[in-house]
């Protein structure tokens, strides 16, 4: 027994020297070539200071809404609801989100609601819509600032990321960097 449990003993200490010293300092230094070494994207409009990787809450008509949020936007825990697709709770959730997303969009069939505009991301602070997403509103915004449907459809195209190296993912928009460019027109 004690040939077995010395060496265990011994890789236990080395792993924890090891993984909570050597490789935490490593990651550390690696964070810091990173931008704003490694703390994430940061925004700073009209003297407030935003995340761009967390989604933000904008509820008023003349913004893209985001996601809906199991968190609450709160960028301290992230996390889901954890109910089921067949759960009466979170179908009741989603029907009411599609019938106020329909109310504040007149005109818009139903099928064209794009589903992350009414179910929430798995961390609840996912800050990218899909296009299909932010076009379907743009008429709703376009109203709500008095401009014409296309110069949001443009602003929209503006702020459309593109799938890294052309193949990998989708494309997305950040709602936060595309109100922001909606203020500064």
């Amino acid at each position: 027994m004690k040939t077995h449990i010395i060496p265990a003993i011994r890789l236990t200490l080395f792993c924890a020297v090891f993984f909570c010293g050597f490789y935490t300092l490593a990651i550390l230094g690696i964070a810091q070539l990173a931008p704003n070494n490694g703390k994430g994207e940061v925004i700073t409009a009209n003297g407030k200071t935003y995340h761009v990787n967390v989604a933000q809450n904008f509820t008023e008509d003349k913004y893209f809404w985001p996601r809906p949020s199991a968190v609450d936007y709160n960028g301290d825990g992230s996390g889901g609801s954890n109910k089921g697709t067949s759960n009466p709770d979170y179908l009741a959730e989603v029907q009411a989100r599609i019938d106020t997303f329909m109310l504040k969009n007149p005109g818009i069939d139903r099928s064209a609601i794009a589903s992350e505009m009414v179910t929430a991301s798995g961390s609840g602070l996912d800050p990218h819509i899909s296009v299909a997403a932010a076009k379907i509103q743009a008429k709703r915004i376009a109203t709500a600032r008095n401009l014409p449907e296309e110069k949001i459809l443009a602003v929209i195209t503006a702020n459309t990321e593109k799938p890294l190296l052309g193949l990998l993912g989708t494309e997305k928009i950040n709602v936060l960097k595309l109100n922001l460019a909606l203020n500064n027109l």
